[in-house]
């Protein structure tokens, strides 16, 4: 049985003029970067393998797609809104 883990990353992201966040590229945590080509589908979700709840981004990079997650933080005060993070397979 294939296990997935949540793992956090790094993502550049910015909003649009709607207030939309939108994320523009990933940095996986080997350090290499990849630009998001684009962004298809937004909604809330949770993420059924690995486990956690947030906004799941339908991603496209290099003609493939993936999903990114925006887990907010249940805080309302302070800098940090929340964090990124995708689902990767266990080895």
């Amino acid at each position: 049985m294939e296990m997935k883990i949540k793992v956090y990353v790094a993502v550049r992201a910015s909003f649009d003029d709607e207030g939309t966040l939108i994320p523009t590229s990933i940095t996986w945590e080997d350090g290499r970067e990849f630009e998001i080509d684009r962004v298809t589908d937004i909604r809330q979700a949770a993420a059924m393998k690995a486990g956690g709840q947030g906004d799941r981004y339908t991603i496209q990079i290099n003609g493939h797609q993936s999903y990114l997650f925006f887990e907010r933080n249940a805080s309302l005060t302070g800098n940090n809104i929340g964090r990124w993070f995708v689902e990767r397979r266990t080895a």
